[in-house]
């Protein structure tokens, strides 16, 4: 796995996608517990104007890091650094110059999650010398997390950035997760909020998966409670992991249509033991995407997302959804993939009549499943597009409504329609 060096600064730089290191200090967790001298690691494009107006926040999914996009560094820049920033993102085309997301126009922040191991403190991280002198990795003894947790250590980062308020949180999977708790828990700061394959809650089909998920990393032999990072890693349970949730991140009818009942090429499934059986090729594909995980993952990082996923409700303690989201003020673009079996369609639809102005949400056509959101860019694009433009028209009109002292008419409302 890679687990990025933790070298801070507090700066930044005119650099883009470029990974980069903020103290937080200490983050109260709704446990109750405190995670001390916490780190999030995050990566900038573009550059914040002087109201510092043009600010979004763009956060990840489930296994994903902070580079959404290509970036550039200065000419004085390591190899390594110059490689990392100038490789393609994991949402390449909807971000950079000239993009729908637009940097030469917005400051686009990219966070890596609070529990992570892409360079934010997570349980591979070593432990402050305020509660391990020898500075061993948390291990079993990190704090469980909540999307809310989560929420509240960006909010910190915000605050370091001298970010007031997001044009717009653009959240798709766990990320929709987490752009929904920032318009619940700190609706002054969210002008905009995008939730794009994502749900109100986990309901219990999600929290099935995930405790299967969960399962399979606990019962490996190499888990050891947590505690395995001076011994052989749990790469079994985690590759298991793995390949229940990318079943579920895919359509039945894609599966079906790329592999059908055909076997691995040199593989047959029928032929005489003893020794193992061939494979199916929608066995070797799976096999695949478990064994990349284990290069480049941690498996308590999984536990500590998956769960915080698990946690999620945004009603939770605050009444009905209604009610969860009536002090939101935000413009609302609200997405779904219609061959998602994750995140249902039916997941959105009531998320979409639930905010203060309800809206029709977008539907992203594809037959990959709840992955469709990273593979349809030209139609994620479009939905942005129109989503950020009559953000805008609504911001302007709101203005001309401020400077107008005699209006008698009701302020303009926006809705979406696919």
């Amino acid at each position: 796995m890679t687990i990025h060096s933790h070298a801070k600064t507090t700066t930044v730089e005119p650099l883009n996608g470029v990974l980069r290191y903020a103290d937080i200090g200490d983050v109260h967790l709704e446990s109750g517990e405190v995670l001390p001298e916490a780190t999030l690691a995050y990566e900038t494009w573009g550059a914040l104007n002087k109201d510092a107006s043009n600010a979004i926040l763009i956060l990840h999914a489930l296994t994903g890091d902070t580079h959404i996009s290509r970036g550039n560094v200065s000419d004085s820049a390591d190899a390594a650094t110059r490689a990392y920033a100038e490789a393609p993102g994991w949402w390449e085309g909807i971000v950079g110059p000239g993009s729908v997301i637009d940097t030469d126009r917005y400051f686009v922040v990219s966070p890596n999650i609070l529990g992570g191991c892409y360079g934010s403190t997570g349980p591979a991280t070593p432990a402050p010398a305020s509660v391990d002198a020898k500075r061993k990795p948390w291990g079993s003894r990190f704090p469980r997390l909540t999307i809310r947790d989560t929420v509240r250590a960006e909010s910190l980062l915000a605050d370091q950035l001298g970010i007031g308020s997001f044009k717009y949180v653009i959240g798709a999977s766990l990320g929709g997760t987490r752009s929904l708790e920032w318009a619940a828990c700190f609706p002054e700061r969210v002008r905009g909020c995008a939730v794009i394959a994502s749900a109100p809650s986990a309901t219990a089909d999600v929290l099935a998966w995930g405790h299967i998920q969960n399962l399979a990393i606990r019962q490996d032999p190499d888990f050891n409670g947590g505690d395995y990072y001076e011994g052989k890693a749990p790469e079994t349970g985690l590759g298991l992991a793995r390949r229940v949730a990318h079943t579920t991140y895919r359509s039945a009818a894609e599966l079906d249509f790329r592999f059908g009942r055909e076997s691995q090429p040199e593989e047959d499934p029928f032929a005489p033991g003893p020794g193992p059986r061939g494979r199916y090729q929608v066995e070797s594909y799976l096999d695949h995407h478990g064994h990349k995980i284990t290069q480049r993952f941690d498996a308590n990082s999984y536990l500590t997302i998956n769960e915080a996923m698990m946690s999620h409700d945004v009603a939770r303690g605050r009444g009905s959804l209604k009610d969860a989201l009536a002090e939101t003020r935000c413009h609302w673009l609200i997405a779904y993939v219609d061959s998602d079996r994750l995140f249902t369609p039916s997941d959105s639809l009531i998320l979409a009549d639930a905010v203060p102005q309800p809206v029709e949400p977008y539907v992203i056509h594809s037959p990959s499943g709840h992955d469709g959101f990273l593979i349809e860019t030209q139609q994620v694009e479009k939905i942005l597009r129109l989503a950020l433009g009559d953000q805008e028209d609504q911001e302007s009109f709101q203005k001309e409504q401020q400077t107008t002292e005699d209006v008698k008419t009701p302020p303009k409302v926006f809705s979406f329609s696919s």
